[in-house]
Formats: C-alpha cells, sequence, structure tokens
C-alpha cells in the first residue's frame, strides 16, 4: 500500500475500534490508543477481559458486535492467528477498514476482507505512519 492510500485512509476515519487494547502504560496498544485519541480520533478500545471498565477514559467493550456505534476502522492489537476472526467481525459491522498492526500479518484475513469492500492495511501502525508523514488534519 502506497502512502497516498495511507493518508487517504487516516484522514477519512473518525471512529477506531481498537481490538487487543490494554490498560496497561508500558503496552504498545496503550500508546497507540492515547495518541490517536490525541489528533482526535474516536478511539473505542475492544478487550473481553476489560468489558465494562474504561480505558483512557473510553468505554471497553468486549467484541466489535457489541460497540452501540459505527465504526470506521478496526485496528488489531492482536496474534497474526485470530486476525481472519476478527476480519469476519469486521465485515459484520460493515467497518470500512481493517488495519492489523506492525506484526499483524495474515494473507487470508487481508483477502477475505478486500474481497468485501474494505480497505486493508497490514504490518504498519498508524501512530507511526502519522508521525513519519506528519499528518495533522
Amino acid at each position: 500500500m502506497v502512502d497516498s492510500e495511507i493518508y487517504d485512509i487516516l484522514r477519512s476515519v473518525k471512529t477506531i475500534a481498537l481490538v487487543g487494547a490494554s490498560h496497561k502504560e508500558d503496552r504498545p496498544s496503550y500508546k497507540v490508543m492515547k495518541f490517536l485519541l490525541e489528533q482526535g480520533y474516536e478511539v473505542i478500545p475492544v478487550n473481553p477481559g476489560m468489558a465494562g471498565e474504561t480505558i483512557l477514559g473510553q468505554q471497553c467493550y468486549g467484541h466489535l458486535q457489541d460497540i452501540p456505534v459505527a465504526i470506521d476502522m478496526v485496528d488489531v492489537f492482536r496474534q497474526s492467528s485470530v486476525a481472519l476472526e476478527i476480519a469476519k467481525e469486521a465485515i459484520k459491522i460493515n467497518a470500512k477498514v481493517l488495519w492489523l498492526q506492525i506484526g499483524v500479518i495474515n494473507e487470508e484475513a487481508k483477502a477475505l476482507a478486500e474481497q468485501s469492500g474494505l480497505r486493508v492495511v497490514m504490518d504498519r501502525c498508524p501512530k507511526k505512519e502519522i508521525e513519519a508523514h506528519g499528518l495533522p488534519w
């Protein structure tokens, strides 16, 4: 995926479900969530073990389908082996983008999501993309 596509995705999405969110400040998912919130995105944490609690002041949900608002992008901080299931859930909730974080590589999940009309970014981080390309809106 070229930088212009990444830029277009990051400019067009408003609501992000962050799957694999953590309340631990030293975790990459926490740092990325905090950064994205600071950039003005609505970020909804998804973590079955923390459903009903809050992370960075945001209500945490157990599953994507539990979120009561429309989701533009699903950002995945989980093992590559579960990315296909998350892709299926992203399709069911009509997300527009499936973003697999650095190290999360699953070609089957990518293909399924793309076949279903989602844009897919794999093995990249939105925080790093914004920092690298100076994408303030």
